[in-house]
């Protein structure tokens, strides 16, 4: 065999194992599911066990969430892991779900809507998402805590709950590539990337109503969605991560912006809103994280 020839075999050889590498490679997609963007809910008797309809709205939830997953898969994705991102954190049917995909259920947790995302993803995928606290038009409008924050601004600028996200999921190097939910979520999320896939469940009227599809329709669309984003997957580009961050949180009431600003660290701003400074994203969505989750009772 002459020097040419042996070179030019080893050549192909490097590319059939390149290949054959990248066939082999998984592309993992990460979706963070929430539940207010689901199609057809507009109050809280779709919201929690308490609810006259949480248990039909459960099963929508999760078919959207399987929707989304059957659409990526379409176009390659090989690898899930679905967060379970509303109140409790534990609505998703996990019987309903097809082996090998990892669900993450209950609460508290370190990186709150988006536990469970590391460098290892290729997407992310926001199913069931609501506006800003601050959005005047949303279905269900606020951000981490209806009950509990009046705004949340990191850098001074205020923030929906798909915004910490996509940050969160820019410090590990994963963009946001889908978002389904009301036109008024779906509409923040394109602001604020530019280029995802918004899938347009239903159409504000108020904070409690709006002109909604039918589930079998939004299933539909979310399925076809996420197959255009995983599809055009080389287009997008993470959020950017670069600290040092500042958070304020703007409290509804007088008293936990005093009780919080008794932690070192932490500053006082005015009557109702708290600052915190830190040097990634991670630290922020764990303060956040003790700032709603923490009673001096919990137990065990």
């Amino acid at each position: 065999m002459t020097t040419s020839m042996a070179f030019a075999k080893l050549i192909l050889l490097s590319a059939f194992c390149t290949s054959t590498l990248n066939a082999q490679r998984p592309i993992k997609v990460f979706l963070s599911v929430d539940m207010e963007g689901i199609g057809g809910v507009v109050t809280s008797e779709q919201l929690g066990p308490t609810g006259f309809e949480y248990a039909k709205f459960r099963e929508y939830m999760t078919a959207e969430a399987l929707a989304a997953i059957a659409g990526a898969r379409e176009a390659g994705a090989t690898e899930f892991v679905v967060a379970d991102a509303h109140g409790n954190m534990q609505n998703l049917l996990i019987d309903k779900f097809p082996v090998g995909v990892t669900i993450i259920r209950g609460s508290p947790r370190p990186l709150m809507m988006m536990e469970g995302i590391d460098s290892t993803f290729s997407a992310a995928m926001f199913i069931g998402y609501h506006s800003a606290t601050t959005n005047p038009q949303g279905v269900r409008a606020h951000t981490i805590s209806s009950a509990t924050f009046a705004a949340v601004r990191v850098n001074g600028v205020l923030m929906s709950e798909s915004s910490i996200n996509a940050i969160i999921a820019g410090s590990f190097g994963v963009p946001i590539v889908m978002v389904s939910g009301d036109d008024q979520a779906v509409g923040e999320v394109l602001k604020l990337t530019g280029n995802v896939e918004g899938a347009v469940v239903k159409r504000s009227i108020s904070f409690h109503a709006a002109a909604v599809m039918t589930p079998e329709a939004s299933q539909a669309l979310i399925r076809a969605k996420a197959t255009a984003a995983m599809l055009r997957l080389k287009e997008f580009k993470p959020l950017s991560a670069r600290g040092p961050f500042e958070l304020q949180l703007t409290y509804k009431n007088y008293t936990p912006a005093e009780m919080m600003s008794y932690l070192p660290g932490t500053e006082r701003v005015d009557a109702h809103t708290i600052r915190f400074r830190a040097a990634t994203i991670v630290d922020i969505s764990r303060f956040v994280e003790f700032a709603i989750s923490y009673r001096a009772d919990l137990t065990p």
